[in-house]
């Protein structure tokens, strides 16, 4: 399932029903986010902020720790799916980019959406052209 619609259909309720559950006292971003590995599986997680801010988790970082908390091995996922709410498509940040080129598949989809049909979607090597990797020490 490499279709970006497709993927909005079979994602995008569980990711705005994981932005429920954010814990977003100081931005107000309710994100939430939506893994799909390679067996079918769903792992969600969404954002919680910290008054450190360093400190606070993303959705996308979560949902991706979630899958591998499952089982999943790294590579072993070819979709996901942000939802935010009161933005227009957010953009992963640099750690999100950096964590999901190691655990996403080289062509895993991610779509952000700000709806079932405002998205905007890359293939992970766009989003991060030159990730650190294990064979740069």
């Amino acid at each position: 399932m490499n279709n970006t619609k497709e993927i909005i259909a079979r994602l995008f309720a569980q990711a705005q029903s994981a932005s429920e559950q954010a814990y977003s006292p100081y931005s107000g971003a309710r994100v939430g986010a939506c893994v799909l590995d390679d067996e079918g599986n769903v792992h969600s997680g969404c954002n919680v902020e910290n008054a450190s801010y360093g400190l606070t988790q993303c959705a996308e970082r979560n949902a991706l720790a979630s899958a591998i908390n499952a089982g999943m091995k790294p590579g072993g996922a070819h979709a996901l799916l942000i939802f935010a709410t009161g933005f227009d498509a957010l953009a992963p940040c640099g750690a999100c980019r950096q964590v999901m080129s190691e655990l996403l598949a080289p062509g895993a989809l991610v779509v952000s959406c700000v709806n079932e049909t405002e998205y905007h979607s890359w293939v992970v090597s766009e989003l991060l052209p030159d990730p650190f990797t294990l064979s740069r020490q």
